[in-house]
């Protein structure tokens, strides 16, 4: 009897801060947030095949869509950490989601250009806002409870984010694809369209937090003679090599998303017919997500098999980390990624499909644990040594342009040797880890 109350004290006081204050309502509102920017993630993945068949663009020049954003986030994230310092969360969210929605509407103007620069700026823009909201949310979603329970916190906050994920690539997909042009004057409409939902439902998130008090954060000062110099981070061996993992990892992940569409429908042409089977065996749920055309069916394999995959491999890999260390479990995964990449530049049909939607599978768990083991022993260092883990997401800003080059002078299939380089490093990395803290006795 006692074991259970002890349980239910525990789940209670999960949202219950120290001071006794409930923070349910402001949890979640914080979790939208994390809903937010994983959908605006996931449905730009479907953006680089469209604007490919709209301007008549070329791989190579579709895949400054992504540039456009992880650049703004290598821009924007030490300006958006000072805001946050000076001022606080809930100012620095509601900054995001002003400039998140500033940028979904500058898809109207843009598409009376009619080219591909105004996009970008677009997009640049809808980044700004999403590295305020990232920012501010990730650390803010830890402290809303009782301290022992930041870690289950993040996860729930994550899982949202996950769904976002799924849902991008979905939505994206029915509305991006699925919508067909009159004639040349409303071709944009696909583009518009949509983002200007999105603006408007960013808006309202807007208003709620413009109108809701959020919890304020009491947070320890760190001492002057807590501020040791930057210079100090290269004497740890594990963090300059993590950091080099945790570029080469954004770069293939999103190297992958962006090309996933394109390696689909090329891989398997005929790939409406198997899609369409499927979707209708889902009831209601498949029948409004049927896909149209191949690039529709394309985007239903991306949302529920890679981010499906990427959302379970989570939850496993977390579960799994319980037996195993992290950086052995970095070097399996990241070993199973190089043979199902290996068999993706092999184009040899369905069976390279499956394998690429598979390898999100395997990707799930890389990101945050490269972070974690680079900041292993920092100390002072850690916030720091964050800093520069944090910035290396710009890995994805320079990996799709350059699988894109190869593509167009070779074959889509080829143009995944560098992801499959990146794995390959990834997994050099684990065993590196392995091998180091073995000398080092850690």
């Amino acid at each position: 009897m006692k074991q259970v109350e002890s349980v239910t004290k525990k789940k209670s006081n999960l949202l219950i801060g120290e001071n006794g204050a409930n923070y349910l309502f402001p949890f979640l509102f914080i979790c939208i947030l994390f809903l937010l920017w994983g959908f605006a993630h996931g449905f730009l993945d479907v953006l680089a095949k469209h604007f490919q068949d709209l301007l008549h663009v070329s791989k190579a020049q579709s895949r400054f869509v992504q540039f456009s954003l992880y650049i703004g986030y290598f821009v924007m994230a030490i300006p958006a950490g000072m805001f946050i310092k000076k001022y606080n969360y809930q100012k620095g969210i509601i900054l995001g989601l002003v400039i998140f929605a500033a940028g979904c509407f500058l898809f109207y103007p843009a598409a009376s250009y009619g080219t591909f620069l105004p996009f970008l700026i677009a997009l640049f823009v809808i980044a700004c806002g999403l590295t305020f909201l990232e920012t501010a949310a990730n650390p803010y979603s830890t402290v809303l409870g009782s301290k022992d329970g930041a870690a289950q916190r993040i996860n729930i906050s994550q899982s949202f984010n996950g769904l976002g994920w799924i849902l991008g690539p979905l939505i994206g997909g029915f509305f991006v694809f699925g919508m067909e042009a009159q004639g040349e004057e409303d071709k944009f409409d696909s583009l518009v369209t949509p983002y200007m939902l999105i603006g408007c439902v960013v808006l309202v998130v807007l208003l709620v937090f413009m109108l809701i008090k959020l919890p304020k954060i009491k947070e320890e000062q760190e001492g002057e003679d807590e501020d040791p110099p930057m210079k100090l981070l290269l004497k740890h061996p594990m963090f300059i090599m993590a950091v080099i993992a945790q570029f080469l990892y954004v770069a293939a992940q999103t190297g992958t998303n962006s090309f996933f569409i394109n390696y689909v429908i090329e891989a398997v042409p005929d790939l409406l017919t198997p899609i369409s089977n499927m979707m209708s065996n889902l009831g209601g749920f498949g029948e409004f997500f049927m896909p149209k055309n191949n690039e529709q069916a394309a985007s239903v394999i991306l949302a529920i098999g890679g981010m499906g995959a990427f959302w379970i491999g989570r939850l496993v890999g977390a579960y799994i980390m319980k037996f195993l260390k992290p950086y052995i479990l970095l070097l399996v995964f990241a070993t199973i990624n190089c043979v199902l990449v290996g068999l993706v530049v092999l184009d040899i049909g369905w069976l390279s499909v499956i394998s690429l939607f598979t390898t999100y599978l395997f990707m799930s768990v890389m990101f945050p644990t490269i972070f974690a083991l680079g900041l292993d022993n920092l100390g002072g260092l850690t916030k720091k040594g964050s800093s520069f883990l944090v910035m290396a997401v710009a890995g994805g800003a320079f990996c799709p342009p350059i699988m894109g080059w190869i593509s167009d002078h070779f074959s889509m299939a080829t143009g995944f040797s560098i992801p499959l380089l990146c794995f390959a490093f990834i997994a050099y990395f684990g065993y590196w880890c392995n091998q180091y803290k073995k000398k080092n006795a850690i």
